[in-house]
Parts: C-alpha cells; sequence; structure tokens
C-alpha cells in the first residue's frame, strides 16, 4: 500500500457509521499491522443526525491525521453523498446504499442496496453496516477478509456472531457480482487494480 489511503463513512445517527468506522480502524490496525487514525463526528440527535467516520491507513507512520481526499466514500444516505462526493480523489471509489440514495453524481458510482439486503435477506436493517463492510473488503482490497471478520466479530454483542458473519458475507458476494458485472461490461475502474 505505501501512501495514506483515506475512507470516509457517511450516513444518518442509527445506521452503525461510527461502529463501521471503528471496526475497520481495528481490522486495519490491531490485525492487519497497518499505521490508522479514526475520527468521527456526529450531530446531537441519537437517531437521523449526520454521523460521519474517517479512516486514514498507511504502511508508514501517519503525520497529519485527518482525511484530505478521499480514496473511499461510502454513503449510506442521500445528504452524505452530496456532502461528501467533493472530497473524492479524480479516481476514488464512491460506494452508496441505492436504498437511500437515488441521486448520484457519477455514473461511476457502485450502487448496492445494503439496507434493503439487510432487511429482505436477514429482517434486520441494523446489519446493513455489516454488510457495507463485506462491499468495502471485496472493493477495495485494503484489508483480507479474514482480519475484516475477526474485527466485526470482536466487536458485535454476544450471540450475534453468525447475524453479522452472515451479513459481512452478503456484503462480500454482492460486491464480488458487482465486480464482475463491471468486468462484463469492461468497465475496469483502475481503482480495482490496487493491491494490498
Amino acid at each position: 500500500m505505501g501512501e495514506r489511503y483515506e475512507v470516509r463513512l457517511g450516513g444518518s445517527g442509527g445506521q452503525g457509521i461510527i461502529l463501521s468506522g471503528i471496526i475497520l480502524a481495528e481490522a486495519l490496525g490491531l490485525y492487519g499491522g497497518k499505521f490508522v487514525v479514526q475520527t468521527q463526528s456526529y450531530g446531537p440527535e441519537a437517531r437521523g443526525g449526520a454521523s460521519r467516520a474517517d479512516v486514514v491507513v498507511s504502511d508508514e507512520e501517519i503525520d497529519y491525521p485527518k482525511a484530505i481526499k478521499l480514496d473511499l466514500l461510502l454513503a449510506m444516505n442521500q445528504k452524505s453523498c452530496d456532502e461528501y462526493y467533493r472530497d473524492l480523489k479524480e479516481d476514488g471509489i464512491l460506494v452508496v446504499d441505492s436504498t437511500f440514495v437515488t441521486q448520484v453524481p457519477t455514473s461511476k458510482a457502485i450502487q448496492i442496496p445494503f439496507t434493503k439486503i439487510a432487511r429482505e435477506k436477514f429482517h434486520r436493517e441494523i446489519v446493513a453496516n455489516i454488510i457495507s463492510l463485506g462491499a468495502i473488503t471485496e472493493l477495495t482490497n485494503i484489508i483480507s477478509h479474514k482480519f475484516m471478520e475477526a474485527a466485526v466479530l470482536a466487536r458485535v454483542p454476544k450471540g450475534t456472531e453468525k447475524l453479522n458473519r452472515d451479513a459481512l458475507k452478503a456484503g462480500v458476494i454482492t460486491a464480488r457480482k458487482v465486480k464482475e458485472s463491471m468486468r462484463n461490461e469492461d468497465i475496469q475502474p483502475q481503482e480495482f487494480q490496487r493491491e494490498d
């Protein structure tokens, strides 16, 4: 990896954005052995307010902890997509929850209905964030599937391990299908060529 890789997860309070940021940072740092900085911000409302988690990762010490130009933006709602898209690098990856994000600013956006999958497959909207982490794992190659699963299982409530493991796998499988369909259409964004 070498240089910095910057990720922003954005959504509404109650979507598990902060937890996702913590899990991603722990997967990269504790399990992956990378240098990581994780920051977060959220509105005063418990549910429905803005929520954001940034993760900066590198093989080398991180001299500036804030995300400057994003390599990956995960937008779990329309407001996050609208507000943070301008912070994405030109060749960055935009992943949106198409359940809530209906207007995307670029045709290159990767649209996956995380919340719809959570509702229909697991009957629990609360695992949409874990599904999105599975997708990020598959789409970016910045972290191994094994390390992401370990970080998820270390953070989720006791008794929900199987549900969350299955949700993570659902995200991986869905993202794999998206990548395959993009390749079949001969759309090969350079971000998929990124190495660990």
